[in-house]
């Protein structure tokens, strides 16, 4: 409720049974807290485990003191990253009339990048599952679910239902007064009938001319269907030639309708694809993308990965690919060129201090990013770890918020799971730039002499640039930096 005193709004919301009131020049005091949440997230106001996700959680206790409803809680629908407007139920874990308390989950929430559990945060009882399992498309702040603190109270939210401005209210029937019938004036006005439709009353006679007569007779066609345009509505022969038109329009579509017929099967939108889709989409129609591309001998780097997986082995530590030093390179040529770890505002250009790379990851439920923190900073061996351990999590779709946002730049390879010899990725906005790494083929390399030659091994990397942040010479820059570590990688380790 609110009153207005001295242009300042006073809000009054029920907490339990006791009424709070708050004035502060005017801003609404009483507001829902932004707790931050790491791993799940809850109601009631209060973080289930800290973490650096700002979200905000639209749930509110109120009490319908008109109504009659005893103290209970809408739950909302979280806002679990910047990019998230509606989630999905996948399932949950709690049915109505269950007791609940603090730490236990309450559903699994889909999101546009991961399932999250959402847990609870208060002691009471489910009273209301007002979106059930499966549920799609439900706004963000909508709510989803009522509990209530006291166990007699279950039964008073049997037939609640939220209303739009957010609390919700007991559905009962009441009395309409019948709805008086305003009967609109029928207007008389004639249809109108095609010329070709018509035809001339029972008894008149038809007037055609010899050539009209015999045109329609050679194409079968009845004249008491034509109405005639000539002299004293006299048929002629374009009267003719209008029906016939007219008749082969309503036959080929249905022709034609019938052979492209197709056997198909409409798969519905997960909501990593719709998110995928949307942000792709709005790079490519609001980034000015350009590409470079360079070839990189990685002789070398496969030695020096061969020694790596050697002492691996022998520690009992994991196995690092190609991937993982890509990875390190592109960080430590962000680091030297810092204009490419930037993104683009319409105030200003903004260049991170942090080297966060994004690694694509495609799993059956669509394309994830998680990212790697730091990369610059961090040994191979701890990125192979750490690459390793989120893809799965991608796979297994149990990503958290923090796995994925806060990246700074992306690198995504189809060379060595798929053997693509060379492609242009689109830029994950915000963000400046993405790397797409392709396959290392073997080639001949001529040497000095015209009998001379050798064979090594080159892989084809294709810069995209937002050529906002990045212009063409900057870019070329980094691309020499990275290809400087690739068929130098020793450097990489100093």
């Amino acid at each position: 409720m609110r009153f207005q005193l001295r242009s300042a709004p006073i809000m009054v919301r029920w907490f339990g049974k006791e009424a709070r009131t708050s004035i502060d020049g005017g801003k609404d005091l009483l507001k829902v807290r932004q707790p931050n949440y790491r791993e799940s997230v809850g109601f009631g106001g209060r973080p289930s485990m800290a973490g650096k996700l700002n979200m905000e959680i639209y749930s509110n206790i109120v009490c319908n003191v008109f109504s009659g409803l005893p103290p209970h809680q809408e739950i909302g629908m979280p806002s679990l990253s910047p990019t998230m407007t509606e989630g999905n139920i996948a399932r949950w874990l709690k049915k109505e009339g269950d007791k609940v308390a603090p730490g236990e989950v309450l559903c699994e929430v889909e999101t546009d990048k991961a399932t999250v559990e959402m847990e609870c945060m208060e002691e009471g009882f489910l009273a209301k599952i007002i979106h059930g399992d499966g549920a799609k498309e439900i706004k963000v702040g909508e709510v989803i679910a009522i509990t209530v603190e006291e166990e007699d109270d279950l039964g008073k939210f049997a037939d609640f239902k939220p209303s739009s401005s957010g609390s919700g209210d007991v559905v009962k029937e009441s009395p309409t007064p019948p709805k008086e019938e305003v009967k609109e004036p029928v207007r008389s006005s004639e249809p109108k009938v095609s010329k070709t439709d018509e035809a001339p009353q029972s008894g008149d006679r038809l007037f055609a001319s010899p050539l009209a007569r015999k045109f329609a007779e050679d194409h079968k066609v009845p004249l008491t269907s034509i109405k005639g345009t000539g002299p004293d509505g006299r048929i002629v022969k374009a009267d003719i030639d209008d029906y016939l038109a007219s008749s082969r329009k309503t036959v080929e579509p249905q022709v034609s309708k019938a052979k492209d017929t197709l056997d198909y099967s409409d798969l519905p939108h997960s909501q990593i694809r719709k998110i995928t889709a949307s942000r792709l989409l709005l790079s490519k129609q609001t980034i000015p993308h350009y590409y470079l591309t360079v070839d990189t001998c990685v002789d070398k780097l496969m030695d020096l990965r061969n020694d790596l997986n050697s002492l691996q082995e022998a520690s009992g530590g994991k196995r690092i690919s190609v991937n993982d030093l890509v990875i390190k390179a592109a960080a430590l040529a962000l680091r030297k060129v810092p204009q490419c770890n930037s993104s683009w505002t319409n105030d200003y250009i903004r260049q991170f201090k942090s080297v966060n790379i994004n690694v694509a990851v495609q799993t059956e439920n669509g394309l994830y990013v998680p990212v790697i923190r730091d990369a610059d900073k961090k040994g191979l061996s701890t990125i192979s770890e750490e690459v390793k351990f989120l893809a799965g999590k991608a796979r297994d779709n149990s990503l958290k918020p923090e796995d994925y946002e806060g990246g700074t730049f992306t690198v995504s390879n189809l060379g060595g799971p798929f053997g693509i010899k060379q492609f242009c990725a689109i830029i994950n906005p915000p963000q400046a730039g993405i790397l797409a790494v392709g396959s290392a083929e073997k080639r001949v390399v001529p040497g000095a002499g015209s009998d001379q030659f050798s064979f090594a091994s080159f892989m084809s990397v294709t810069l995209s640039c937002d050529h906002r942040v990045i212009d063409g010479a900057i870019g070329a820059e980094w691309l020499k930096s990275f290809k400087g570590y690739v068929e130098n990688p020793e450097s990489m380790l100093l």
